[in-house]
């Protein structure tokens, strides 16, 4: 999937953890691609109980006052 700058396997593999690029995803961008993203886990793997995806993107701006 384009637009994804890391991701991890935490809990062990009981969740997905996935940061993405704000300047190239915007929300809604962000809504579908969890989804395809979970969907892509159901068709492709076996797993019992169920992995939750967690789609991150955030900005983080910095600014002193001195």
């Amino acid at each position: 999937f384009s637009g994804i700058e890391k991701a991890y396997a935490i809990q062990a593999g009981r969740e997905l953890r996935v940061f993405v690029k704000p300047e190239e995803i915007d929300d809604l961008t962000a809504k579908k691609l969890s989804r395809e993203i979970a969907n892509k886990i159901q068709e492709e793997l076996k797993y019992p109980g169920e992995i939750k995806v967690t789609l991150i993107r955030e900005n983080r701006l910095i600014e002193y006052a001195r």
